[in-house]
């Protein structure tokens, strides 16, 4: 799989390539391309926002810089152009799914105050939001879709370590322990070092529905 990342600011993608997915890179299981927008900008000046029409508040990012960008690493439409932003559906795991069965992604990172919606109505596929909240611009909801996708590329992680994670059953993950087996005076269950794993299995179900219950009910 490919993630192709259009930004304003390509040093904000530094943690992205470490840890898990930054190895995957490395190893050639998955190829991230950052790009910078003002590499495409015809302004002498590398501008790529201006004023918005009608008057308000900030700048707006300028249709042609991520037209010529969309245009150049996607040239036959053949990725899932994604533009993030507030006004998009909600990312969710289910999405997540989705997105893994493209062989290319192009996220687009708005910033200021939005994009100019042709840059939109003629390059993008799709709008998402990671959540109910404004943040200063895309590029972090761009490094949450891009890492929610790479954990399901292959080889990027053992297939044990993503079947029973929050989400996989529209549960939350159980609790989790490792040594010592006490800390702090509270102890590790006695069942998970029972060595019966179907009284284990039982166990993290019931305390898997018992947090879903408690935190997300909405998800019952």
């Amino acid at each position: 799989m490919k993630i192709t990342i259009l930004t304003l600011f390509p040093e904000m993608f530094v943690p992205l390539l470490t840890s898990v997915v930054g190895r995957a890179v490395k190893e050639e299981k998955l190829k991230i391309e950052i790009v910078n927008l003002r590499d495409y900008t015809e302004d002498k000046h590398k501008k790529c926002d201006d004023y918005p029409f009608g008057g308000g508040a900030g700048m707006v990012m300028m249709a042609q810089p991520i037209g010529s960008a969309i245009a150049s690493v996607d040239p036959t439409h053949a990725a899932r152009r994604i533009y993030l932003s507030p006004k998009g559906k909600t990312f969710k795991q289910e999405k997540v799914f989705e997105l893994c069965a493209c062989e290319h992604l192009v996220l687009l990172c708005g910033h200021y105050e939005g994009v100019d919606q042709r840059a939109i109505d003629l390059f993008i596929d799709e709008e998402l939001s990671i959540g109910d909240y404004v943040l200063t611009g895309g590029e972090l909801p761009a490094m949450v879709v891009a890492d929610c996708v790479a954990r399901y590329v292959d080889g990027v992680l053992s297939p044990e370590s993503l079947v029973q994670e929050s989400f996989s059953e529209n549960l939350l993950e159980y609790p989790q322990y490792t040594r010592p087996v006490e800390y702090g005076g509270l102890t590790v269950p006695e069942v998970l070092r029972s060595g019966d794993h179907a009284k284990i299995d039982r166990w993290r179900r019931e305390k898997a529905l018992e947090i879903t219950k408690k935190n997300r009910p909405d998800l019952l």
